[in-house]
């Protein structure tokens, strides 16, 4: 049994997946107190912050803990969860037929192990139709999602070429915990 340090459904579901048992207890980092806007940086320092915030609420005596954040790159650009409609417009265009890049920062703490991992996973999209655009964000499905993509929803039928697991796209690369745990 290992503490989920994060509300996301889609990490919960990950780890379900996986027949990993978990409770979730997620936490209230201020991510705009991160001032780097390089991708990689901002997820590792989100991810850090979330874990020393729940470790020190939990610790590891019961159980180990495990955080995690992703973060979205297309053209150099940082892009979190969009703020509102037009802020998911601007970023479902910048990845339409682009290069996107989904990464993925885990820590991993039990009494004798502690993992840190940033993985990445890239994909190459197809033109996004106006149409489905503007469904997928009628939908608020977009909300809450890093780049406001959801590589196994909205962006499926769009996926030109990928590299790196889908897990990682999703929000935690089980396919690497599971060979640490």
């Amino acid at each position: 049994m290992i503490r989920l340090g994060s509300n996301s459904q889609t990490r919960a579901l990950l780890l379900n997946n996986a027949n990993i048992e978990f409770i979730q207890n997620g936490g209230d980092f201020d991510e705009d107190s991160i001032k780097t806007t390089n991708p990689k940086s901002f997820c590792y320092e989100a991810t850090k912050g979330k874990f020393n915030e729940l470790y020190k609420k939990y610790g590891i005596k019961d159980m180990p803990l495990l955080v995690a954040d992703s973060v979205v790159t297309t053209k150099g650009l940082l892009l979190r969860k969009a703020k509102d409609e037009n802020d998911a417009r601007n970023m479902l265009e910048l990845q339409s037929g682009s290069e996107t890049s989904v990464i993925t920062c885990m820590i991993y703490k039990s009494k004798d192990k502690e993992i840190i991992d940033i993985s990445i996973t890239t994909y190459i999209f197809n033109k996004f139709e106006e149409n489905d655009i503007n469904e997928y964000i009628k939908s608020g499905v977009c909300f809450g999602k890093a780049g406001a993509i959801m590589v196994e929803g909205f962006c499926k039928p769009y996926i030109k070429e990928v590299k790196g697991y889908e897990s990682t796209a999703m929000g935690l690369c089980v396919e690497k915990l599971k060979a640490f745990m």
